[in-house]
């Protein structure tokens, strides 16, 4: 048996004991759409933490904690008589085949670029009604990825810098406007500048092929690295961080650069 034939029959056994389940456990009878929402998200995160980390092996176990949801909400659907796994299955590789006319089709395109773009394109004639271009952006997204979304959105639709290098004017007319709120001494707008400060950031991120939330959490655990060695330090000495000084805690930081 080849790995192609492994894989269906092991999907096969998830739809048999997501069906059992169904019948005879009565926490997974009892579960919704609502109730799993929650579990997902953080199934979800979990993913990214063994991405994050590398952990190939915690990898393969998160994702088949989501695939059991993804089979768990279609088991729901299929009871309520709305939509069953094979419509879920069907509707993926349709929409594949057709947003990739450059694999499936006559299409030809350049490079990874005009493959967004040209998605975006599709996704806006699949429909004939007319729908806003950020329509799309699902409004419970965390910030950060809803501002990636709304970049790439646009750009879809023609609306970006015409080269990446524009971005960094932006970015520093933002700062600048902040500086100005500052003195000022308005929280409200400082909050506002703020975010124009983030989103012209996350939009640097996107012209040069970098991943702001991924950009950001190496920085998080970069400091979390260089603030346990601090602390093991200050320990080591026998003394409390609270009893020592900003300049003799620098001290021991730039050691835990170094470390780095």
């Amino acid at each position: 048996m080849n790995k192609r034939d492994i894989a269906l029959k092991e999907f096969e056994r998830l739809l048999e004991i997501m069906d059992r389940l169904r019948k005879e456990c009565p926490w997974d009878r009892e579960q919704s759409y609502e109730s799993l929402r929650k579990l997902t998200i953080e199934e979800t995160y979990e993913l990214t933490e063994a991405i994050f980390s590398g952990n190939e092996e915690g990898i393969k176990d998160e994702l088949g904690d989501l695939m059991l949801h993804i089979v768990f909400y279609a088991k729901i659907g299929a009871e309520r008589g709305t939509f069953d796994i094979a419509d879920v299955l069907n509707h993926i590789n349709r929409k594949l085949i057709y947003r990739h006319p450059h694999v499936f089709g006559e299409i030809e395109v350049r490079n990874s670029d005009d493959v967004k773009k040209n998605w975006e394109k599709l996704k806006m004639d699949e429909k004939p009604e007319y729908k806003p271009v950020l329509s799309g952006v699902p409004s419970s997204l965390p910030a950060v990825t809803k501002a990636v979304r709304i970049q790439e959105k646009v750009r879809g639709a023609g609306f970006d810098w015409e080269v990446p290098g524009q971005i960094w004017d932006k970015v520093l007319e933002e700062i600048n406007e902040l500086k100005a709120e500052v003195e000022e001494g308005d929280k409200e707008n400082i909050e506002s500048e703020i975010g124009d400060i983030f989103f012209s950031l996350i939009n640097a991120c996107r012209l040069y092929g970098i991943d702001p939330e991924a950009a950001l959490e190496k920085t998080n655990r970069k400091f979390i690295n260089r603030f346990n060695y601090l602390e093991r330090k200050t320990l080591a000495a026998g003394r409390s961080l609270n009893d020592m000084s900003l300049d003799e805690m620098n001290a021991i930081w730039e050691e835990a650069k170094k470390e780095d």
